[in-house]
C-alpha cells in the first residue's frame, strides 16, 4: 500500500479501535469498578438502590430539597420519590434559563414480584405465587438461588422491611424445574412456552407442624416463621411489595478479570455511572447538572415513580421557580443523555446482529441514535446535530465511544426513557454500556465500557 493511500485512509475512513489499544488508566478503572460492584450488592431492588443512592449523596454533601428553599450555585440537593426513584441536582453557575445537563437512567430491573395472595400449600410443600416483572426469559429463572426483598405496609401506617437470603447463613428460595427423564413433552415446546408464567412459584418449605389430621400444616409453619420474624399475617401480603431476585453478588468474569458478572447491570451500570459522575464533580458546573434515577422503565415507565410521571417536571420546575425561570424555557435549552444499556455483539448469536452497526465489548460507551422496534417504533430518534454535539463532547474529553443499533432490523427491539425526555422538548440521545445476556438473572459487562460510560457522564455534566 502506498504512503498516499495510507494517508487517505487515515484521513477519511473510520478507525474504531478496541479500548485497550488506547491509553487507559487501568488502576483508576479498577477502583471505579470495585465501587460499582459494591453498589450492585447493596442495590438488588429499586428501593434498595434508591436508599444506597441517598446514602452516597448525603455523604457527598447533598441535602433533601424542600419546596421553596433557597438554592444557589454550588448547592447540591436531591428528592427521593416514594423511596423508589431519586432526582439529584448540582446547581450550576448559569441560570436555568440556559438549560440543564441531564443524565437519566433507571434503577428497576427484571424480577419476580409476589402476587397479592401469594402463599399456598400443595402436596405438603409451601410456595409463593409470583408475577414476573419486565421482559424476562422465564426458563432462565428456574433452579437458581433467589433472595426476597421488599416491604410490607401495615394498616397502622408502619412499614416492615423484609430481606431473606442476602445475609450469610440465610436460607435461599428456588423455583424447581422438571427432570430431563420426564421432560419429553416439555422438550417439544418452544423456548418461550416451556416454562409457563404461572409455574414460577417459589419453594418455601416442607416441614409440617400440628397434628397429622390438620390441613395446611406446612403453610401455617411458614406463616408462623414470617410472623415471628416480621410480625405479619397472611392478609398483610395484600399491601406488600416483595421481590424475588437472583441470590448472587457481583464478581469478576474471565481469567483476565476484564468483565463484571452480576444481576441488574440493566440499568444500574448506567445509573451508577450517572450518579458517581455527579457526585465526583469537584467544582461547580457551568450548567446545573441533574441526575435522574427512575423506576418502572422495564414496564413502560408508567406510574408515579416512572419517567412518564410529573415527578421530574415538578423537581425541575421547583428549581426553576427559585430563579424566576419558566420550566418550558429550561427544558428547551436542556440536554439529556438517556443512560441505558445496549446489546453487546455476541458471536454465539451473531445472526441477530448487524456487525457493521453493533456495539462491541471494550469499545466504550455505546451511542444509540434510535432504539425501538421494526420501523423505529417507540424511539425518539435523535437528530444529526445532537449526535455531533455528543461526538465533540466525548472526543474533547478523551472518552472512548462507539455508535450502534440494537440488533438487526426486524430482529426485535427495545426502548428506553429517551422518548419521554424528548417529549418534554429536551434534546436527548441514548447512550450506555453494551451488555451480554441482557435481562438474564446474570449479565456481563466490560470494565472498560463501565468506566468510559462514567467518563462520558462526567463530560455531559461539565459541558460549557
Amino acid at each position: 500500500m502506498s504512503d498516499e493511500m495510507k494517508e487517505w485512509k487515515k484521513q477519511l475512513l473510520s478507525d474504531r479501535k478496541n479500548g485497550y489499544d488506547k491509553p487507559v488508566d487501568q488502576d483508576v478503572m479498577e477502583a471505579y469498578c470495585a465501587g460499582y460492584k459494591d453498589f450492585l450488592d447493596w442495590s438488588k431492588t429499586e428501593r434498595l438502590c434508591a436508599a444506597e443512592t441517598v446514602r452516597m449523596a448525603e455523604e457527598k454533601g447533598y441535602r433533601p430539597y424542600v419546596r421553596g428553599m433557597e438554592v444557589k450555585a454550588g448547592d447540591r440537593v436531591y428528592v427521593c420519590n416514594r423511596g423508589k426513584s431519586v432526582l439529584l441536582a448540582h446547581i450550576g453557575k448559569k441560570s436555568l434559563a440556559e438549560g440543564a445537563q441531564i443524565a437519566a437512567a433507571h434503577i428497576d430491573a427484571p424480577r419476580l414480584d409476589l402476587k397479592p395472595n401469594p402463599l399456598y400449600e400443595d402436596s405438603e410443600l409451601a410456595y409463593f405465587k409470583t408475577h414476573y416483572y419486565g421482559g424476562i426469559r422465564k426458563y432462565q429463572w428456574v433452579t437458581i438461588p433467589l433472595e426476597l426483598h421488599g416491604v410490607v405496609a401495615m394498616k397502622d401506617g408502619t412499614t416492615v422491611q423484609v430481606s431473606v437470603g442476602a445475609d450469610p447463613g440465610d436460607p435461599r428460595l428456588v423455583i424447581t424445574d422438571l427432570l430431563p427423564h420426564l421432560g419429553m413433552e416439555q422438550n417439544k415446546k418452544p423456548l418461550g412456552e416451556a416454562i409457563p408464567g404461572e409455574t414460577l412459584n417459589l419453594l418455601l418449605g416442607s416441614r409440617p407442624i400440628g397434628d397429622e389430621e390438620d390441613t395446611n400444616r406446612v403453610k401455617v409453619a411458614v406463616m408462623r416463621l414470617l410472623h415471628e420474624k416480621y410480625g405479619i399475617v397472611e392478609d398483610d401480603f395484600t399491601s406488600a411489595e416483595l421481590e424475588a431476585v437472583p441470590a448472587v453478588n457481583a464478581c469478576d468474569i474471565g481469567l483476565d478479570r476484564s468483565m463484571i458478572g452480576a444481576y441488574g447491570h440493566d440499568d444500574r451500570v448506567c445509573a451508577y455511572a450517572a450518579l458517581k459522575a455527579l457526585l465526583d464533580l469537584e467544582q461547580t458546573p457551568e450548567h446545573t447538572a441533574v441526575c435522574v434515577l427512575a423506576d418502572k422503565e422495564e414496564i413502560g415507565s408508567d406510574g408515579v415513580t416512572g419517567m412518564q410521571s410529573a415527578a421530574f417536571d415538578t423537581f425541575l420546575e421547583d428549581l426553576c421557580e427559585g430563579q424566576n425561570v419558566p420550566l418550558r424555557v429550561c427544558l428547551e435549552k436542556s440536554f439529556c443523555l438517556s443512560a441505558d444499556v445496549t446489546a453487546a455483539f455476541d458471536p454465539n448469536f451473531a445472526e441477530v446482529f448487524e456487525k457493521r452497526n453493533a456495539a462491541y465489548v471494550n469499545y466504550g460507551i455505546g451511542l444509540c441514535k434510535y432504539t425501538g422496534a421494526r420501523g423505529k417504533s417507540g424511539a425518539s430518534d435523535a437528530c444529526a446535530e445532537t449526535i455531533a454535539y455528543v461526538r465533540k463532547l466525548f472526543d474533547e474529553a478523551g472518552v472512548i465511544w462507539q455508535i450502534a443499533e440494537l440488533g438487526k432490523v426486524d430482529a426485535g427491539g427495545g426502548g428506553t426513557v429517551a422518548m419521554y425526555m424528548a417529549n418534554r422538548n429536551i434534546t436527548t440521545l441514548d447512550a450506555g454500556v453494551p451488555v451480554l445476556s441482557m435481562h438474564a438473572p446474570f449479565e456481563v459487562v466490560s470494565k472498560l465500557d463501565c468506566y468510559e460510560t462514567y467518563r462520558g457522564m462526567k463530560a455531559v455534566y461539565q459541558a460549557m
